[in-house]
């Protein structure tokens, strides 16, 4: 008897009930699952939390250097695979374990860590305004193109000492590069064009941003070093800041007791947005570490060379650490949505900055907030890595004048 295909990585963040995927993988084979990457490349889904936690912590036996992955050394997956800017080895931060990651994290942690939260806080709330004064007239929005998109790249080129200008067009090479289409590979390079300009005029004239701490650290060895670390700080924080605001205002649109708990003030922001961390993280499927020995995880025997991914949507879906019931657990930040161990995400706290002042903006500015299309009709972009809404239309009522400022942290 042939046993049946494998379930498509996909399908944990194309359908419309994720937790319904994880249930049924659960009751097949566990908290440790084998799924499909692409036709004929199969990984270790890793939908327990205890496991997420084993693996995170546990460098010696679980690499994040994509150099150990059996399938690609031996030729099964090609170089040229649509896996590839998410999987393959990266000569920065992503793709190094023990000292070398060590050596290249500080100085992330450093820069982040010297960020005027206060400064920030006012630039993202300007930033938001006039986005939102740009259709407020109109009544209607698409709450994802004309404001969770951009949001997060305007507040992130400030804090790289891009202006306005050059932060659209960061935005503009952003979207191309990870579209995956013809222009990829322009995008791509007009993406690092822009960093590197930015890097040479910080070179130039010191200034209180990021780029002048990353220039300044003593851990980074040269330009290309400072520039790749701009370059996994600015892509990641794009991306998962996008999904981030969107799944939080996408509940408060969707979910009506979600929403009256916000609006009544059981619900504080911060806790909204943590729910929407434990519901839907930004990163759904957190690739990769690659076994550096056969071993036993979950009660499944993973061998050497094999990819397991993070299932950081499934971890909160664990009825071993999670019981569903959202209103007992405010502010229970124990999801694991910014992953754990020595990989977990830098940026957090201005993540968390950015997302609040966003969403509290739209709460504070759109009065009669509405979705105007079908709750369950919500397209999502295509991926088997993140479940962001591609589209948010709504109406409101007229607006409260811009100024009227947003709540502080």
């Amino acid at each position: 008897m042939t046993s049946p295909a494998p379930t498509p990585l996909s399908d944990t963040t194309m359908t419309a009930d994720p937790a319904a995927v994880f249930a049924r993988l659960r009751a097949e084979q566990g908290h440790v699952a084998w799924v499909e990457l692409e036709p004929g490349v199969g990984a270790w889904l890793v939908m327990g939390y205890p496991e997420i936690l084993t693996i995170t912590k546990q460098e010696r036996l679980y690499s994040r250097d994509a150099r150990n992955w059996r399938l690609f050394r031996n030729g099964t997956v090609p170089p040229d695979s649509a896996l590839g800017p998410m999987m393959f080895f990266r000569d920065n931060v992503i793709g190094y374990d023990g000292a070398a990651h060590a050596r290249l994290r500080r100085p992330l942690d450093a820069a982040v860590s010297s960020v005027d939260q206060r400064r920030m806080r006012r630039s993202v709330e300007r930033i938001c305004d006039l986005l939102i004064g740009d259709f407020a007239v109109r009544g209607r929005a698409d709450l994802v193109a004309d404001y969770a998109v951009i949001v997060p790249m305007l507040a992130i080129a400030d804090l790289f000492g891009l202006d306005t200008m050059q932060g659209h067009d960061l935005l503009v090479a952003m979207q191309a590069l990870f579209g995956s289409a013809e222009d990829a590979q322009e995008g791509n390079r007009r993406f690092e064009e822009l960093l590197g300009g930015a890097l040479e005029a910080r070179r130039r004239t010191p200034a209180a941003d990021l780029t002048t701490a990353l220039l300044r650290h003593p851990d980074l060895r040269g330009d290309a070093e400072v520039l790749q670390s701009m370059v996994v700080m600015v892509s990641a924080g794009y991306h998962t800041t996008i999904s981030w605001i969107a799944q939080s205002l996408r509940l408060m649109l969707t979910d009506p007791r979600f929403a009256a708990r916000v609006r009544g003030g059981r619900l504080g922001v911060d806790d909204a947005l943590d729910e929407a961390l434990w519901r839907d993280p930004p990163m759904y499927n957190m690739p990769a570490r690659y076994a550096l020995r056969d071993v036993q995880l979950g009660g499944r025997w993973i061998q050497r060379g094999d990819a397991l991914v993070l299932g950081l949507a499934a971890a909160g879906h664990d009825p071993r650490v999670h019981s569903g019931h959202q209103e007992r657990e405010v502010g229970n930040r124990s999801h694991l949505a910014w992953s754990a161990g020595p990989h977990s995400c830098p940026g957090r706290v201005p993540a968390r900055l950015i997302t609040r002042t966003a969403v509290e903006t739209v709460l504070h500015r759109l009065p009669g907030l509405a979705l105007t299309a079908p709750a369950d009709g919500i397209p999502l972009t295509p991926s088997p890595w993140t479940r962001c809404p591609a589209s948010l239309p709504v109406s409101f009522s007229v607006p409260v004048p811009a100024g009227s400022g947003t709540t502080t942290p």
